[in-house]
């Protein structure tokens, strides 16, 4: 699947394309949800997970990132959804999340998510917030 978007960036959910040593720097530098992992957990959820999706900037190099895992049937999770700074501003997270939640394949599905600060897009695709006391996690072990 490839996707043409306004100013040249285009939408592509080949794995394969991804490129894992911009996302790593990202998830590690930027983002509050993932700080520390390796570089090979990275690598490793991007070939695992169920879908992956990219946004690539005109001169082909990553400007957004997207990943879904799901059972295809009751359940999917999307997560690791960023655009980088110098493309935001451009309706790219409006497209990763999009391409996500409306596939086929997951339309139908549960959808869980969590974030501190990206409610309003969110809420476009009918995401809300959920009940706290409901919700239940377990922390990763340290190592």
């Amino acid at each position: 699947m490839k996707v043409d978007l306004p100013g040249g960036f285009e939408l592509d959910d080949d794995r394969d394309r991804v490129d894992v040593d911009a996302v790593h720097r990202f998830l590690v530098d930027e983002a509050y949800w993932v700080r520390g992992r390796s570089r090979e957990t990275i690598a490793r959820l991007v070939r695992e997970s169920t879908r992956v999706l990219a946004a690539y900037a005109p001169d082909g190099s990553l400007a957004g990132f997207a990943r879904v895992m799901s059972d295809a049937s009751n359940m999917a999770w999307l997560g690791d959804v960023f655009v980088l700074e110098e493309h935001r501003g451009r309706g790219i997270g409006t497209a990763l999340v999009r391409e996500a939640v409306e596939d086929p394949r997951f339309s139908d599905c549960f959808w869980y998510l969590g974030t501190r600060d990206a409610h309003g897009l969110y809420a476009k695709f009918g995401f809300a917030r959920a009940d706290p006391a409901r919700t239940m996690i377990r922390p990763r072990r340290e190592a």
